[in-house]
């Protein structure tokens, strides 16, 4: 058994890997459809039936939403063992980015309709936020206390309500319309449901909040961007006077100078940019695999032995700080493990992706991982200035001296 993980999450590892790689199931059941090297598709049914048969979907929500209670290590559990497979998949988008925040800030209601369906792989998730700012709004790369969702300016998200509707009284309190542009939105154009974070309110009392919009909602353009192998679905989004539903009370207000959702957004970034780092341990090590194996049947360049063995003690690395970030909240660790995580993943990619395709779907997932969450350098200020080493930039939490010494062993 992993030292960072239980024997229950272990049994949950073996379980998707079983599915993924179209083996037998451990107490027998057929597996999953695809073939051994790169697993099934993990998408429509295949998404489903991965959720009904090995606990994908939910793996991190509560029992009580007919997830699997594993929190944040075992999202990293299944992201690790979906991420040697490359192939695109609702867990990031629906399990890591977006089930966390409805969990979160949700009322009881939503939670109650929302979370089961999305556990039992019946209703997948996309989070958008304006202009490819994910990593801000997560607070992975910067502060999410600022305009990110546009300020009320073009360019950006903006939510305003208005009296009444059709079929609802005057004190039903109105309702919501969107109106703006995100791009490069994961899945955003697979999605049944989207989680849109939109500017509100005017300059007095301006405020970022997320709201509920469904697939098919009269006024919502989704438009797939194109994508080569390796690279995760996106799509941009249009939103003209779109009808949508708070997440969460009206009435929620900031606290001690945040916003719940300014909360909600940090924490579940710590979690994403851990997932996140598992999942680029995974692919890494699948690479690797392939690398040594051509090492050994002696069809490898010379000096390719070495390389691989190195980097196969960096990805190592990276695996115990994604796992350690997961299961511990000290301040910085997820950004400073996606950080590492990236910069070993393009030392991966760069020095022993196999030839061919399969190399080029490597480097590019890994180009496109930097520019989802990061930059490096960005994610390793940003981690420095959470657990307060530095007076420069916005401090975050203070943390415990544990989490300083991690962030100050990353930088060096």
């Amino acid at each position: 058994m992993d030292a960072a993980t239980t024997e229950e999450q272990e049994e949950f590892r073996r379980t998707l890997r079983a599915h993924l790689r179209g083996g037998p199931h451990p107490d027998g059941e057929p597996g999953g459809n695809g073939d051994p090297d790169r697993g099934p598709e993990t998408s429509g049914d295949a998404w489903r039936r991965l959720a009904a048969r090995a606990g994908l979907a939910g793996a991190g929500l509560p029992a009580a939403y007919g997830g699997g209670g594993g929190g944040p290590v075992a999202l990293a559990v299944a992201c690790e063992e979906t991420g040697r497979t490359l192939r695109p998949s609702p867990l990031f988008a629906t399990a890591v980015l977006t089930a966390p925040l409805l969990l979160a800030l949700g009322t009881e209601r939503q939670r109650d309709t929302l979370l089961p369906r999305c556990a039992a792989g019946e209703l997948t998730c996309a989070t958008a936020v304006p202009a490819g700012r994910l990593g801000t709004a997560l607070a992975l790369t910067g502060p999410n206390g600022g305009d990110w969702a546009g300020g009320g300016r073009a360019g950006g998200l903006q939510a305003r309500k208005v009296p009444g509707g059709p079929g609802r009284a005057p004190e039903d309190g109105g309702r919501w319309l969107l109106y703006g542009e995100a791009a490069q939105v994961l899945d955003g154009h697979t999605a049944g449901l989207l989680l849109v974070a939109a500017h509100t309110g005017g300059f007095a009392r301006s405020r970022t909040r997320l709201f509920l919009v469904a697939a098919g909602a009269p006024g919502l353009r989704r438009i797939a961007l194109p994508t080569a192998p390796g690279e995760r679905p996106r799509a941009r989004l249009e939103l003209r006077q779109v009808e949508a539903e708070l997440l969460g009370a009206e009435e929620a207000g900031a606290a001690a100078g945040r916003t719940p959702e300014n909360a909600a957004l940090a924490a579940v970034g710590a979690g994403a940019a851990a997932a996140l780092a598992a999942e680029t341990a995974g692919a890494a090590d699948a690479v690797l695999s392939r690398a040594a194996a051509r090492v050994r049947d002696g069809g490898a360049p010379a000096g390719e032995g070495a390389r691989v063995a190195e980097l196969h003690a960096a990805v190592r690395a990276v695996r115990a700080a994604a796992y350690g970030a997961a299961g511990a909240a000290e301040p910085g660790a997820g950004a400073l493990a996606l950080a590492q995580a990236l910069q070993t993943q393009r030392a991966v990619a760069a020095q022993v992706a196999p030839p061919g395709d399969d190399g080029a779907a490597y480097a590019r997932r890994a180009a496109g991982d930097e520019l989802l969450l990061g930059p490096v350098h960005r994610l390793r200020e940003r981690a420095a200035e959470e657990a307060g080493l530095f007076a420069t930039g916005e401090r975050g939490r203070s943390g415990p001296p544990g989490g300083s010494a991690a962030v100050v062993a990353g930088i060096g």
